[in-house]
Order: structure tokens, then C-alpha cells, then sequence
């Protein structure tokens, strides 16, 4: 199964830029912080509640809306991700425009039109303006949720969900997520393949009808309108907006641990750690901590030259970067500091990370420090302002949180205000690492013991549900490896059917960008082979050969000089059914354990192969088949890990072959490899296996 990777690099488009040589030991100087101008507002409400926010700016003909529900937490349950699809439904269609006809009408005044869970966009030209709106209060009052557009987004769903599977930053976040929070929080509840498939029309639509009310709802109006016409407008298109009661419900505040806890995703194949050093904090948007605290954290990690990025990259080189967030919210915000790192560094980075926590927290940072993160945030602070919805989000916070009218305007004055005292404070009174979820998404075998130092050490599977891992030393005495391979060649058919295969050919399709990608592999007894990759159906984008004694590799037409380690591993890499062939090509195999894969036990066997390389297989404890192969491979910017899915065995002929493979092709993304055709001992034409 170890060929279906060979691909994935060719999908992979390198860009590279050249800067000029930088001095990384000295901090960029500070510059004067730039003046801003912020548009005052203008406000009033509607006889139904709707609260209405003016802010004009004539410099462009443009204007936006920005329509945005007060409500509180929700929880979804075992419907887990529904929210994230009304607004999409809403865009869906109307009892007056089918989805193709919004879109068009969109598309003819060159506009935009977006919609959430709690939140409706739109902009245009000012010309347009009435249009717009049209449309826009087309899909707030009249959405009809079509049946066959949830179908589509459920199925665009399931498919972001089983890519994430295997991204160890979205596992990173799902545990982080839960452990938090909890799974009985709606900050704390995960979108799950099952969740998914438990939303029905109803839920968008009870959600709809009981939360997209004017009385919970904020109006903000940037751009090219006066107050007086604005006010005409909005009557005129939202006077009609029927008010109603909102429930709400008062949550519990996640704690904090009492004192550190270790959650280990153990991921045999991994290269690299994922570490999230994470707890809750409770910091109110607007709050007289909430500039001081962001301060804080731009010294601390909020970008290139923070203490974190400058420790574990510039000066350990143990990562590409590292960061720190600290945000805000009206129930309950959260910290979080981590990097992606090597797996012989794991628990010399959670040191370093640690060590920078606590010295921000017991000592002051230097005036440059200070000077610099001000800077900075200023900085951000007026590049968003460049965007309409920036304007429309400060006059609407202003309303939300209760702040006063002139927070935004004075918000760089505040920022630079802020002393070094000030971030000492506010790192004493947020900065906890001792009562932190160190969370880490890596390979378990070669970090757990070290990871004990930390702190109690529990094992989490992918949703952060816990579990007690299961050992060699805890398996049978009588189980080895070589009886999980028995098992597993029992199961697709026997050894005496396999060997009786003389020659095999499978051509497999698999859809990306819109284009046909064919794989044509063709096997021939005791162990030639070939695969072809072709896109389009017309480019050649990779090729391998293997006739026996050489092994020749093809990118977009150019041969590679042959790799000797490579070639060492061919015959069984490349193998029609490779398991026959471990004993006599020396392939050492050791079980490793049970892992929990898509939530079903699965053996672990690694595989160390004759040149050295190492592949890890996994066969479900129930059936026997093989579910999934992880390999690592070399990419253009260092190793990657690709674990194959291995799904949906039909029997041919008496053997029972995998017709679908989940591969991987870049972070988060997988597409399915299916078998068209196969051929089992119809004869396959030999001059394939031709190298020069």
C-alpha cells in the first residue's frame, strides 16, 4: 500500500523567496506609533429593538452592513455543528430566489453577501445600496432551507472532519477544546462525523425562528450614506421585523486545573510534537485588564520577535515558530502557548516554554521589549481599519460590551500607556502554568516516560475522550506480529490464493481541483512492478519502475538518478501483497500495541525495512484487514508523515481488495483514491516493467 504515497509530493508547489540577509540578534528599533482617525458614530432604534449604528465615511462610493445577534452560548449536543450551517443555509435560497439566482444577482452588482449563525454581511456600491438590501433582508426574513443544499454541506463537512483526523493541529484543538471547557459546555463541544449526521432541517430552522430577532440584534452602517437616508433605509427594509422572546441560559465558569495535568494524543507515526500549554482565564472584552493583557502577550508571544518565537526558534532551533494567545470573553476567555516541535525536543520546549511563563511573571521586561509590542499592536490596530467591517464590529462592541464612546478612539492612546509595572501585574495575575493542560499531539513511545516530569500523565484519543493505552507488555504473551500478519493474510484470502495471483493490474481515479487524477498500478510475479500518476488525463506527473533488479523514478517526464537505499525496499514497497513478503526480504516487524484508530482497536506493527526506513501498519482487532499504513516521507521542506486510509474491501476473485484510499495531500486535506477496474492473472503487458 506504501506506493500510493509516492504521489503526494508531486501535488506540492514550491514557492521560494529570497531576503536579504537580516541581524536576528537585534530587535527591530521602534518607530512612533501613527496617529488614528476613527469615524464617530451616529445611533438609533427601531420600535421592534433593532439597534442601529451610522458611521459615514464619503472617501469611497461604497457602503456596508453588518447585522449582528446578541445571544449567549448555545449548546448543540449530539447536533454538534449545526450552528456553523444556518447562516450557509440562509444563503441558500429564498421563497423568491433559488441560490444560483442570489448568487447572480450578487455577482451583477459586484457585491458581497455573507451570513452566520449570528451574523448577516453585505456591501456594494453605494448605487447599488437599495439592491443590497433587497437581497440581504431576502434571505433574513424569507430562507427556505432546501433539503438538498444541507445534503451538499453535511457532505462537504464529513469530508473537512475526516481530513482532520489526521492533522495533528486539529487534534491538538479538539482535545485542548474539551479539556478546557468540558464536553458538557457549549465552548467545550466538538462537530463530530456522527453529530453531523444527526442535523436535520428542523434544527436549522428551530434555531432560525427562535434566535433571528430584532430585540438581541445590532445594525452597523459604514461608508458612503448620510445619517438621515440611512435612517429611511433601514425602517424601510427592517421596520418589518417582527420582535420575540430569546431564552437564555446561564452557564458554569471552567476552572482552571488545581494543578498541572499531561494529556498525551499518542500518534505512532509522528515526527513532530504538537504541544499546547492551555487553561481558562476569565478576562472581560473591554475590561480594564484587556489592553494591558494584550501587551502582555504581544512581549510574550504574539509574533517574530516575542520572547517564545526568539527562545525556542532563534535561539534552540527547536521549531519554525512559537506563540502565545490570551483572549477575552464575556463568560470565560482562555491562554494558550505552544509550537510544533521535533519529538527527541518535546520536553525540553515545554521547559523552555515554562521558563518563559514564569520569568514574564518574576521579572520586568525591558523598556525595548515594551516599546516594540506597543508599536506593534498599533500597528494592527490601524491596518484594521483599512476594512468596513472593523468600523461596523467597534461601533457594535461599544453597544455589547457596554464600553464608552470613545474606547476606539482613545484604544492606541491606552495602549501606549501601558508600563512595564502594568505587565507584571497583569502576567502575575494571568500567567499560570502551574495550573495548566499541557496538551501533546506526538509519539507517544518516545516522549510518554519524559512527558511524567510534567505532571499527571493521561492518554486522549482524537475527541478527547480518555483511555488507558494498551502496551506490548500487555498483550498476550502469544501475540506477535508475525500471528497479526497471519491474521490479516487469512482474512483478504489465504496465502495459497495470493500466491496463486501471477499478475495484477488496478486502475484507481481520484478527484482535486476539479481534475482526474488515474493511478494505473500493474504488478507482474515474483516482482516487477509499476504505478503511473496522471493528471488531467493528459500530464504524467509521476512514474516508478521496478524490474526486479532497478528501480527507476519519473517526475513530469525526468528520471531521477536511482537511490541504492531505495531500491533495497522495492521489492516489498512495491509488492502486489507485501506481507508474504516481510520474512524473506529481511522487513523486521514489531507490535507495538493497540491503537484506537476512527474509534475502533487496531494492532500497531512497525515495519523497519531493509534500507532502514520505517512504515507503520495497522489491522483492526475485529476484522483483521489492514485499516491504515503510515509512512514518513521527505518533502520539500524536511520530512512529512502520510497515513493512508485503508477502507472498503470487495472480494475479486476470491481475495478481498481494499477500493478506496484516503490519501493525504497537504495539512488537513485528503482525497479518496478508488478503484475503477481491476484485473487479477488477465495477463499484463510485460514492457512496462522496461526501464531504459
Amino acid at each position: 500500500m506504501k506506493k500510493y504515497i509516492l504521489f503526494i509530493l508531486t501535488l506540492v508547489f514550491i514557492s521560494e523567496i529570497s531576503l536579504a540577509q537580516l541581524d536576528r540578534s537585534q530587535l527591530p528599533k521602534p518607530g512612533k506609533a501613527r496617529e488614528i482617525q476613527i469615524g464617530n458614530y451616529k445611533s438609533f432604534t427601531l420600535k421592534n429593538g433593532l439597534k442601529v449604528f451610522v458611521v459615514e465615511n464619503h472617501k469611497l462610493p461604497r457602503v456596508s452592513f453588518n447585522l449582528v445577534l446578541d445571544r449567549g452560548p448555545i449548546s448543540e449536543g449530539d447536533k454538534a455543528g449545526y450552528l456553523s450551517m444556518v447562516g450557509q443555509m440562509m444563503r441558500r435560497g429564498t421563497t423568491s430566489r433559488t441560490k444560483a439566482q442570489i448568487d447572480e444577482e450578487i455577482d451583477f452588482i459586484g457585491a458581497s453577501l455573507g451570513a452566520g449563525s449570528s451574523s448577516v454581511f453585505g456591501s456594494s456600491l453605494t448605487k447599488h445600496t437599495e439592491t443590497l438590501l433587497d437581497l440581504m433582508t431576502d434571505i433574513l426574513y424569507n430562507p427556505t432551507f432546501p433539503q438538498e443544499e444541507l445534503d451538499k454541506i453535511k457532505t462537504q463537512t464529513l469530508s473537512g472532519l475526516a481530513s482532520q483526523k489526521d492533522d495533528p493541529d486539529a487534534i491538538s484543538g479538539n482535545v485542548s477544546t474539551v479539556l478546557l471547557f468540558g464536553k458538557d459546555h457549549p465552548y467545550g463541544e466538538l462537530e463530530t462525523e456522527e453529530t453531523v449526521g444527526n442535523i436535520t432541517i428542523e434544527d436549522i430552522r428551530n434555531y432560525y425562528q427562535n434566535y433571528y430577532k430584532p430585540n438581541i440584534a445590532y445594525l452597523a452602517i459604514v461608508g458612503d450614506i448620510n445619517f438621515k437616508n440611512a435612517q429611511k433605509l433601514v425602517q424601510k427594509y427592517f421596520g418589518k421585523w417582527e420582535k420575540g422572546d430569546v431564552s437564555k441560559k446561564q452557564w458554569d465558569k471552567p476552572q482552571a486545573p488545581s494543578n498541572t495535568k499531561v494529556a498525551l494524543v499518542d500518534r505512532s507515526a509522528s515526527v513532530q510534537s504538537v504541544i499546547d500549554i492551555t487553561y481558562p482565564v476569565e478576562l472581560k472584552p473591554g475590561s480594564e485588564d484587556a489592553i494591558k493583557t494584550s501587551v502582555l502577550n504581544q512581549i510574550l508571544g504574539g509574533g517574530g520577535s516575542a520572547r517564545l518565537f526568539m527562545n525556542l526558534r532563534e535561539d534552540k532551533g527547536y521549531t519554525y515558530g512559537a506563540y502565545s494567545s490570551l483572549s477575552s470573553d464575556r463568560l470565560i476567555g482562555s491562554f494558550s502557548a505552544g509550537a510544533s516541535v521535533r519529538n527527541e525536543v518535546t520536553d525540553s520546549s515545554i521547559v523552555e516554554i515554562i521558563y518563559e511563563l514564569n520569568k514574564i511573571r518574576d521579572e520586568k521586561a525591558s523598556q525595548e521589549e515594551l516599546d516594540l509590542a506597543i508599536n506593534s499592536i498599533a500597528g494592527s490596530f490601524a491596518r484594521s481599519l483599512e476594512q468596513p467591517q472593523t468600523i461596523a464590529n467597534f461601533a457594535i462592541n461599544t453597544a455589547r460590551y457596554n464600553l464608552s464612546k470613545d474606547y476606539y478612539a482613545n484604544y492606541i492612546k491606552n495602549v501606549q500607556a501601558v508600563t512595564l509595572e502594568d505587565v507584571q501585574t497583569m502576567a502575575k495575575k494571568y500567567i499560570k502554568p502551574e495550573n495548566a493542560h499541557i496538551v501533546v499531539v506526538g509519539k507517544g513511545s518516545e516522549i510518554a516516560d519524559k512527558l511524567k516530569a510534567f505532571g499527571e500523565l493521561k492518554y486522549y484519543d482524537i475527541y478527547g475522550e480518555e483511555y488507558t493505552p494498551k502496551t506490548g507488555a500487555d498483550l498476550p504473551a502469544d501475540l506477535t506480529a508475525d500471528k497479526v500478519i497471519a491474521n490479516y493474510i487469512k482474512a483478504i484470502g489465504g496465502k495459497s490464493k495470493l500466491e496463486s495471483v501471477k499478475n495484477l493490474q488496478t486502475v484507481s481515479e481520484a478527484s482535486l481541483q476539479g481534475q482526474t487524477m488515474t493511478i494505473t498500478t500493474a504488478n507482474s510475479a515474483p516482482d516487477k512492478a509499476y504505478v503511473s500518476v496522471v493528471f488531467g488525463g493528459v500530464m504524467e506527473v509521476q512514474k516508478v519502475v521496478f524490474d526486479g533488479n532497478s528501480l527507476g523514478n519519473w517526475t513530469q517526464g525526468q528520471r531521477a538518478p536511482e537511490d541504492a537505499e531505495k531500491t533495497k525496499d522495492a521489492a516489498v514497497e512495491y509488492a502486489m501483497f507485501a506481507e508474504l513478503l516481510y520474512k524473506e526480504h529481511n522487513v523486521k516487524r514489531e507490535l507495538t500495541g493497540v491503537e484506537n484508530i476512527d474509534g475502533k482497536e487496531a494492532y500497531a506493527i512497525e515495519l523497519t525495512y531493509p534500507s532502514g526506513s520505517k512504515v507503520l501498519n495497522h489491522y483492526s482487532v475485529e476484522s483483521g484487514l489492514k485499516i491504515r499504513q503510515t509512512s514518513t516521507v521527505q518533502g520539500p521542506q524536511g520530512e512529512i508523515t502520510q497515513a493512508v486510509d485503508i477502507t472498503d474491501y470487495k472480494e475479486v476473485d476470491g481475495i478481498l481488495i481494499p477500493h478506496t484510499m484516503k490519501i493525504p495531500i497537504g495539512p488537513g486535506m485528503k482525497i479518496d483514491a478508488n478503484i475503477k477496474s481491476i484485473d487479477i492473472n488477465k495477463g499484463v503487458d510485460e514492457s512496462l516493467f522496461k526501464i531504459d
